[in-house]
């Protein structure tokens, strides 16, 4: 009997780990080879940006009959189509699998006239189907590429992370056009020892076409971009898939040019890297596409990097006028503003605000999958959150990390914790900031200390009793994440208490008045320079009222 699965139902990833579609969804991903990373670890990151209430979610490896189907649903419940189901799907936690495959991905939007609205496939449906289907990052594009050369390709322009336990691929893929096949896609291996990043434009420049052992591409990615004039080859300049697909504008630079030079200049500060080109001046060249760190990167660092808002640089967000009194990063949307007929744009930086979750994850080829694959995970703006471990072998989740809506504030729900402490600290940023990075580094650094020994414990029983290696992560990684929640809980309520109505608290618990800083006062006075002024001085009072 033929049994249909619904998709929908079944997975929930990526940026479709919500309640609802996320509003203005950007977002931003580092990818380490093993050769730049400390450890020899591979990793990928993702900040899954958009206002939105993300669910974790976790799926067991499942077998079907053949003749099973599953169902290609819209966030509407309306039903795209049906594909036929493989025999066998892997185990998934969040966006890493049981093989220790991770996914990430950035929207670049480019040529919207190429996407097909009757496509079947978002670029969701491919991750999540990649994860249930692949082991390594090269099967994972085929099982993309497969797809949507068969169902069709539904979204706009889209950049993919991929990372196994060797390779760290990007994928860029756009769709045809109405009524087009398939999609124009290319996918380059990151060489070993560097880093590369992308953040909402397409980055994939001129490719090798014959070398299948680090590129790989649709037929007629070039032959599409020549016919639809994206690209002229009697220019005598050679072809650059993000140029075709995707053009830069001093939009789209500002945007998300800017994130890649941000993550550039500080994992390579002896290169000096220019800001000019995300500033759009005339005669800069674009990023490229990889660079090799100064030094190697631990996980620690790049958590760091995750972190930031060109803080020490011409354009650091928590200085100037627009950073009120207290210097807060944060600028609320729209990000594009007009004034007197003039546009203008906020700084779009790695760390935001409307940060729905984020991700590092580690795969690493030395260890047993259940315990090499480390899906670091945590919720809301990466600055001031925590990221706790999920092994990929694990069985259960915790639970504060998979309940709560947006619609309804509660202390159960990490994400609403984690969010409290972020907005409440945009009332006195500057004083806060320290206050959470303190329990930051003190929770993180506890995780990353207790790792090589949680992990040396996992191997031994590996090696006798599996099912209890299972239960010995599931317990160690819910519980820590439950235990870091309940300290941020804690965390929220000394802020509310230590910063109230204006004053902060001494070590004593006695208020304080703190005020203002003088650079910010000045900047009071210069836009009205006698409003506040005292004018009860001697000096200023008549003689005759003087005298008694």
């Amino acid at each position: 009997m033929t049994k249909i699965l619904c998709l929908a139902t079944l997975f929930v990833l990526a940026c479709a780990l919500l309640t609802a579609q996320p509003v203005n969804a950007d977002c931003t991903n580092l990818l380490v080879t093993k050769g730049a990373s400390a450890d020899g670890s591979v990793m990928i990151t993702y900040t899954c940006d958009g206002e939105y209430h993300p669910h974790l979610r976790r799926y067991p490896a499942a077998d079907y009959e053949p003749g099973e189907w599953l169902e290609i649903k819209a966030w509407s419940g309306n039903l795209h189509g049906k594909i036929k189901q493989v025999p066998h799907t892997y185990a998934v936690v969040g966006l890493m699998n049981e093989h220790q495959l991770a996914i990430s991905e950035t929207t670049f939007d480019g040529r919207l006239e190429l996407q097909n609205p009757d496509g079947m496939m978002h670029y969701w449906d491919l991750m999540r189907l990649a994860l249930l289907r692949a082991k390594t990052a090269r099967e994972a594009i085929k099982v993309m590429t497969d797809l949507v050369n068969e169902y069709g390709y539904r979204s706009t322009g889209e950049s993919i992370s991929i990372a196994d336990t060797r390779e760290a691929w990007i994928l860029e893929i756009i769709g045809a056009g109405p009524g087009g096949k398939g999609a124009h896609w290319v996918a380059v291996k990151i060489p070993d020892g560097y880093i590369s990043c992308h953040a909402n434009k397409a980055r994939i420049g001129v490719f090798p076409p014959d070398d299948p052992e680090n590129c790989l591409y649709s037929e007629n990615v070039v032959s599409f971009a020549i016919e639809k004039g994206y690209y002229d080859p009697e220019s005598g300049e050679p072809f650059r898939f993000c140029e075709a697909y995707c053009p830069a504008t001093p939009r789209n630079r500002s945007y998300a040019d800017g994130r890649v030079w941000s993550f550039f200049r500080r994992a390579a500060p002896s290169r000096n890297i220019s800001s000019d080109y995300f500033r759009s001046v005339e005669g800069s060249r674009p990023y490229p596409l990889w660079i090799k760190p100064d030094k190697k990167l631990s996980l620690a660092d790049v958590f760091a990097l995750m972190r930031d808002h060109y803080e020490g640089t011409d354009f650091d967000m928590t200085a100037g006028i627009d950073a009120g009194p207290y210097g807060t990063p944060n600028r609320w949307r729209p990000i594009n503003w007009t004034v007197d007929g003039t546009e203008y744009v906020w700084e779009r930086p790695i760390s935001t605000q409307q940060s729905g979750f984020t991700f590092v994850s580690q795969s690493r080829d030395w260890l047993p999958d259940p315990i090499g694959g480390v899906y670091w995970y945590a919720v809301d703006d990466t600055y001031l959150c925590c990221y706790v471990p999920l092994y990929c072998g694990i069985d259960a989740l915790p639970e504060s990390y998979t309940v709560g809506s947006l619609d309804k504030f509660s202390w159960d729900s990490a994400w609403w914790v984690f969010n409290f402490v972020a907005n409440y600290a945009n009332l006195r940023y500057s004083d806060m900031c320290p206050d959470i990075q303190a329990v930051q580094r003190e929770l993180e650094g506890q995780l990353l200390a207790l790792q090589p020994a949680v992990e040396k414990t996992a191997v031994e029983l590996s090696k006798t009793n599996p099912e209890l290696m299972t239960r010995y992560l599931t317990d160690y990684c819910v519980s820590h994440a439950e235990l870091v929640v309940k300290r941020w809980r804690e965390l929220g309520e000394y802020l509310i208490q230590k910063y109230n109505d204006g004053y902060v608290q001494d070590e004593n618990g006695r208020p304080q008045e703190r005020g203002y800083s003088e650079s910010w006062l000045r900047k009071v006075l210069k836009e009205r320079p006698d409003q506040f002024r005292l004018k009860a001085k001697a000096e200023d009072v008549p003689e005759s009222r003087l005298v008694d």
